[in-house]
């Protein structure tokens, strides 16, 4: 993948298709309104994109199930300015 809407295109595609979005205590789905604690999901892939110039633009994109079949994806900055809680992402394990 070269850019971000290349990378959640495809996964959307792929049934990814509700956004994310991680706060101090769960991690919510935008679109249907559910609410997770970040033990009940997994990520199953993830794509980093760096900026040419600038290491403000670098971002992640996680593509992220619910243990209830809830899949989508979570897109975050790695600069300081974003609006997702950092440490609730941590807790979210890692598929292998």
């Amino acid at each position: 993948m070269d850019t971000l809407s290349e990378a959640i295109n495809m996964l959307n595609k792929e049934g990814f298709s509700e956004d994310f979005r991680a706060t101090e205590e769960y991690v919510e789905a935008l679109i249907s309104k559910k609410k997770f604690e970040p033990e009940e999901l997994k990520i199953v892939k993830s794509y980093r994109f760096e900026g040419p110039t600038d290491p403000a633009d670098e971002m992640v994109c996680f593509a992220i199930e619910a243990y209830d079949g809830t899949k989508g994806t979570l897109v975050m900055s790695y600069s300081s300015d974003h609006s997702q809680a950092i440490e609730t992402v941590r807790k979210i394990p890692i598929k292998k």
